[in-house]
């Protein structure tokens, strides 16, 4: 009877330790670190535990509690918000690439921007306006030619500023 009762105590003892086990399993996806990669409105890589607002190309990365990392949507069955299937070398390239075009073409724009608003300032301060003719002399512009160009100038910042004129 000792000995069943043994065997009794040893098996609720197993029993004990497999559900501690069993329930020790999920708490370590719990304790996983979920970090967000993004690129910021200027290019800079941004790293931050909170999904960014405003970011582009957001990358989720996962670590372990023992620092290794994961791969993204592994742990307990979470994905990736916009994951698609994976890139080749080449896709990822003309990614890239087209990301560069898309933020030197902003960064014209935002130069382009920059130019015109400071002609649309230098026509408004008044005084004598001029500009260079082929032969490299001044041709001073009447209130009439000014008044023109500054139109043409806040058409052209309407144009590449978004919208705001100034």
């Amino acid at each position: 009877m000792a000995y069943a009762s043994t065997i009794n105590t040893a098996a609720k003892l197993l029993m004990t330790v497999s559900t501690a086990c069993m329930l020790m399993l999920p708490m370590s996806a719990v304790h996983a670190i979920q970090v967000y990669k993004s690129i910021g409105a200027h290019g800079e890589v941004k790293y931050s535990q909170y999904a960014p607002q405003n970011g582009r190309n957001i990358q989720v990365i996962e670590f372990r509690s023992d620092g290794r990392q994961t791969n993204a949507g592994q742990l307990a069955g979470k994905t990736e918000a916009n994951q698609s299937a994976p890139q080749s070398a080449e896709e990822q390239r003309v990614a890239q690439l087209e990301a560069r075009i898309k933020e030197q073409e902003a960064q014209a724009n935002a130069e382009r921007c920059q130019s015109l608003r400071n002609n649309l300032t230098n026509l408004n301060v008044g005084g004598r306006i001029y500009e260079m003719d082929a032969n490299g002399k001044r041709q001073y512009l009447d209130g009439r030619e000014i008044e023109l160009k500054r139109e043409r100038v806040q058409q052209a910042i309407t144009q590449y500023c978004n919208g705001s004129p100034t």
